[in-house]
């Protein structure tokens, strides 16, 4: 049996609505990663999240997926759809970079930041570092995350690509001191 198979997925989202839809069970590349993988993984991640679509996003994770986000804890792509949903409607103008910190196996560590405002213009740089962790299909089952708000002036702000994809040739958080 081909371990990448097709699923039908059903998702209830806060609103009450169903979605439905057959998606590939695997996300390449798969584990166990190489230093090459893992940054590939990095940047699909970045890209999807950068896309600000929740639905999108959810279907790198494992159907039973847990996350730890600071004080929220969802488990599974409804949960997951029903956070980022949440999460984009209150952080405005959202740009992130996400950069490798460590591999092995399964698992790969991530430290990132995005930059954001709240509806009354206040801007923000949120940093963190994640945990991640892949089945054999190469969705993501596990994702610990750590994060920090720091305040700071629209002035202050470093990402500065319109919204969506950050640009290939954009800096890096290390090239930008971040």
């Amino acid at each position: 049996m081909n371990k990448h198979f097709m699923q039908t997925v059903l998702m209830k989202l806060s609103t009450g609505e169903i979605i439905m839809s057959t998606e590939p069970e695997s996300r390449p590349p798969f584990p166990p990663f190489t230093r090459e993988t893992a940054i590939q993984k990095i940047r699909m991640a970045e890209d999807g999240w950068n896309s600000r679509d929740p639905q999108r996003v959810s279907l790198v994770y494992t159907l039973d997926s847990q996350w730890r986000n600071r004080a929220e804890f969802p488990k599974g792509r409804a949960e997951i759809v029903a956070f980022l949903t949440r999460k984009w409607a209150k952080e405005l103008d959202y740009r992130l970079i996400k950069e490798l910190w460590a591999f092995e196996g399964n698992r790969i560590a991530v430290r990132f930041a995005y930059e954001w405002h709240d509806d009354s213009g206040h801007w923000f740089r949120s940093y963190g570092n994640e945990n991640w962790q892949f089945n054999e299909q190469g969705l993501m089952a596990l994702r610990y995350a750590s994060i920090n708000d720091l305040p700071m002036q629209e002035s202050e702000r470093k990402f500065h690509w319109p919204l969506g994809r950050r640009p290939d040739d954009y800096p890096s958080l290390s090239e930008l001191g971040l």
